[in-house]
């Protein structure tokens, strides 16, 4: 049997994604279909950390170009990625699957405060560890939450599930000409403003040598094939 490609991963995704077609709330097919598949990731004994978006809820920046002021529009944004968080704890153990929440912000009867040496011991112990209210502070999105937290827990990819198949040259969900890039480095994201994570969580990602795989998660069975090798979506490296 071949070995999976890396025995510790963050997969990022975003709260349109658990939103289902709506695009708003929660799909509770796709919460159900996201279970099973973690499930049947952990049981191939790979580590793997969550962090959940919230723009199915409640999206800071769009709130702040409305009026509102951004600090609090983010804080906003921050707990409604608890919200899914929570959410997606609840499926998960309703799967048979060990989860514990560990969030940035104080909410100690809902999740555990985040600490790095608690993430990494759940993660041992064969635990899925979600990650809430992305990093604690305003003006920073989930991605750049998800950069962060792969660093901290030395994850060794941040894996990104989206609705589409990959990195591509321009929004392939408005654009019909838009080319799929398979093997993009991150200075080539940064020099042409391609649309994958925001430009902090590249960065930062380049920084610390942190690749990154995009690929569609609305098809089952995606993310263990791109574990197991398979020429799933599109990465994203130095």
């Amino acid at each position: 049997m071949p070995e999976f490609l890396y025995k510790r991963i963050l997969l990022k995704l975003s709260g349109e994604s658990l939103a289902g077609p709506k695009k708003y709330g929660l799909s509770e097919e796709v919460l159900n279909q996201l279970s099973e598949e973690l499930k049947e990731v952990m049981k191939s004994g790979i580590q793997l950390g969550i962090v959940v978006g919230g723009g199915n809820i409640f999206r800071g920046l769009k709130a702040a170009g409305r009026g509102m002021a951004r600090v609090p529009a983010d804080h906003m944004g921050m707990l409604a990625t608890v919200i899914n968080a929570v959410a997606l704890q609840n499926y998960l153990e309703n799967a048979g699957v060990q989860t514990r929440v560990l969030s940035a912000i104080t909410v100690d009867e809902i999740a555990e405060p985040y600490i790095r040496r608690r993430a990494i011991r759940h993660l041992e112990k064969g635990r899925i560890v979600i990650f809430a209210a992305g990093t604690g502070n305003p003006f920073f999105t989930s991605d750049t939450a998800a950069a962060l937290r792969a660093s901290e827990i030395g994850a060794e990819a941040l894996v990104k599930g989206t609705r589409v198949d990959g990195i591509y040259d321009k929004d392939p969900e408005k654009h019909e000409d838009a080319k799929i890039l398979k093997n993009v480095t991150f200075s080539k994201i940064l020099e042409t403003d391609i649309r994958v994570m925001d430009l902090t969580a590249i960065t930062f990602c380049k920084d610390n040598c942190i690749p990154v795989r995009v690929f569609n998660m609305t098809k089952p069975g995606n993310l263990l094939k791109l574990l197991w090798g398979e020429d799933i979506g599109s990465i994203a490296t130095n």
